[in-house]
């Protein structure tokens, strides 16, 4: 898809259909998507942990309990350590801005594959970080399912944003 395109049409879908998983060469060409994004210093200090599993994803599903989100074939996490990322002369650590843009990376590509996602920041983090087992030192900021709509599902295909001159300001 051309890029302007994928951007353009990416929407936050609220519909999965939970008997159609995304195929491991998708979900690997989605995945590489957010290895290769840019991080502060090269440090990449990410890790991407998709649930798939009936067992997993049954907890997970806990940590997020919208009716929609209980369909989703895949839930993507992507973690991080604010020991692994770089950290500026004045103490502010780059781990959030990392660990974003590979998920944004992420959910571009899903969308240019045809898959569905949805940015959740409302997730428990608690119950997050007891399911998966994670460490304190390890970052959440965002999850998304992964999965394709269910069928007859249609995009909104409308944007509401501000226009350029409410936003650009040129110096």
């Amino acid at each position: 898809m051309e890029f302007t395109r994928v951007i353009c049409e990416r929407e936050s879908i609220r519909s999965y259909d939970p008997t159609r998983p995304v195929g491991k060469e998708v979900l690997g060409r989605i995945l590489d998507a957010g290895r290769i994004a840019p991080s502060a210093a090269n440090r990449q200090p990410w890790k991407f942990l998709v649930v798939s599993s009936r067992e997993m994803l049954a907890q997970v599903r806990r940590c997020y309990t919208k009716p929609w989100f209980q369909d989703a074939p895949h839930v993507l996490i992507v973690t991080g350590r604010t020991g692994d990322s770089w950290t500026r002369q004045d103490g502010w650590n780059s781990i959030e801005t990392d660990l974003i843009i590979a998920m944004d990376h992420m959910i571009l590509a899903a969308e240019n594959e045809g898959v569905a996602t949805c940015w959740i920041a409302t997730f428990d983090p608690v119950g997050l970080r007891t399911a998966l087992g994670l460490g304190v030192e390890d970052r959440v900021y965002a999850i998304t399912p992964l999965g394709y709509p269910k069928p007859g599902f249609v995009k909104k295909g409308q944007k509401q944003r501000k226009s350029l001159q409410e936003v650009v300001r040129y110096m």
